[in-house]
C-alpha cells in the first residue's frame, strides 16, 4: 500500500506560503490555478505539490506576470479563464493606484477598502506592497505640501492602513516565531510609520520575531529594549534627519553598545548612506522582501563571527 500524502488545510497553507486564504480561493475559482482536494464537507486540503505550485505562482507574479496569464506560463494545457482584454501588469497597478488615490482625495473609506481588498484577493501581500502601497506612499509624500489637503490625505490614509495592518500584526504576533528577534522603530522625530509596519509584517511572515516600537523613538531607549528583549538586530526607519552629526554619534553608540547589527531603512537610507556606514550600521535601500533576506544573512554572519 502507498503511504497517504500529507494534506494541509487552507490556514496552514496560508502560513506556509504567505498567501492569504482569500487569494488562494480566488486563484482557484477565478483562474483555475490550484485544484485542492476536498473533504466530504467541502473543506479544502492542499498537498506538497500544491505548495510548490503556489510558490511558482508567487514567483511569476513577482516577475510582473498578470494573474490572468500565470496559467499559460505554468505550461498547463487548459486555457486561462480570463477576460478577453487582459491588462498588462503596469496597467493593473496604475489603475489600482489611481482608484486608491481618488478614494483618498474624496476621503471615501469604502472605495479605498474595496480597491485594496481587490488587490489582496489576487496578489500576495508582498506583491501588493511593492507594486501598489509603496508607490502610493511616495505619491502621498509628494502631495504633502503641494496640495491644500495633502496633510489631511496622508493622515486619512495612514489611519486607514494602521487599522488594516493592525489586525494582521496581531494575528502574526500570536504565532510562534522561530527566527531572529528584531527591534523595529522609527527614528527620533519620524512620525510616518507605515513603511515600518509593512516591513514588520513581511519580516514576521518570514518567521522573525518583531518588537515593534512605532514612531518617534529615542535611540537611547532602543538600547534598553534591545538588551531586555535579547534582540538579534535593530531596524530603524526614517525619511529625514535634522542634525547629521548628532545622528551619526547616536547611531554609532547604538551599534557599539548593543553589539547586534543595526539597519536603517526609508529615505534616510539613501540621503544619509555614508553617515550610516561610518556609524557601522547597514543601509536598507531595497524592496522589503530583499531587505528581509539581507537582514537574515547579516544576522547569521554576525552569529558565526
Amino acid at each position: 500500500m502507498e503511504n497517504p500524502r500529507a494534506l494541509y488545510p487552507i490556514r496552514a497553507i496560508s502560513e506556509m506560503t504567505g498567501v492569504h486564504p482569500v487569494t488562494l480561493r480566488a486563484w482557484e475559482r477565478r483562474y483555475g490555478l490550484i485544484r485542492p482536494h476536498r473533504t466530504a464537507k467541502g473543506h479544502r486540503l492542499y498537498s506538497e505539490d500544491d505548495i510548490q505550485l503556489i510558490h511558482r505562482v508567487v514567483a511569476l507574479l513577482e516577475q510582473g506576470v498578470p494573474v490572468s496569464q500565470v496559467r499559460q506560463h505554468l505550461g498547463q494545457s487548459e486555457p486561462a479563464q480570463a477576460e478577453s482584454a487582459t491588462p498588462t501588469p503596469s496597467d493593473y497597478w496604475h489603475n489600482a493606484l489611481q482608484k486608491m488615490l481618488n478614494a483618498i482625495i474624496r476621503f471615501d473609506p469604502q472605495r479605498l477598502d474595496a480597491t485594496y481588498n481587490d488587490a489582496l484577493a489576487l496578489y500576495p501581500v508582498d506583491v501588493v506592497t511593492h507594486h501598489l502601497l509603496t508607490p502610493l506612499l511616495k505619491v502621498l509624500g509628494e502631495r504633502w505640501t503641494e496640495v491644500d489637503a495633502g496633510i489631511a490625505e496622508e493622515h486619512f490614509f495612514g489611519t486607514y492602513m494602521r487599522n488594516k495592518l493592525g489586525a494582521r500584526l496581531h494575528h502574526l504576533t500570536t504565532r510562534a516565531q522561530s527566527g531572529p528577534t528584531l527591534v523595529a522603530a522609527c527614528l527620533p522625530g519620524e512620525q510616518h510609520e507605515l513603511g515600518l509596519l509593512l516591513f514588520s509584517i513581511a519580516a514576521m511572515e518570514q518567521g522573525f520575531g518583531v518588537v515593534l516600537l512605532g514612531a518617534n523613538m529615542p535611540l537611547d531607549q532602543i538600547i534598553l529594549v534591545a538588551e531586555r528583549s535579547a534582540a538579534d538586530g535593530i531596524v530603524l526607519s526614517g525619511s529625514i534627519i535634522q542634525d547629521e552629526k548628532t545622528f551619526h554619534a547616536r547611531l554609532a553608540q547604538l551599534v557599539e553598545t548593543t553589539g547586534v547589527p543595526v539597519f536603517v531603512g526609508g529615505h534616510v537610507a539613501l540621503s544619509a548612506l555614508d553617515t550610516i556606514r561610518r556609524a557601522g550600521a547597514h543601509a536598507l535601500g531595497l524592496p522589503i522582501p530583499s531587505a528581509v533576506e539581507l537582514i537574515r544573512d547579516t544576522i547569521e554572519e554576525n552569529v558565526e563571527a
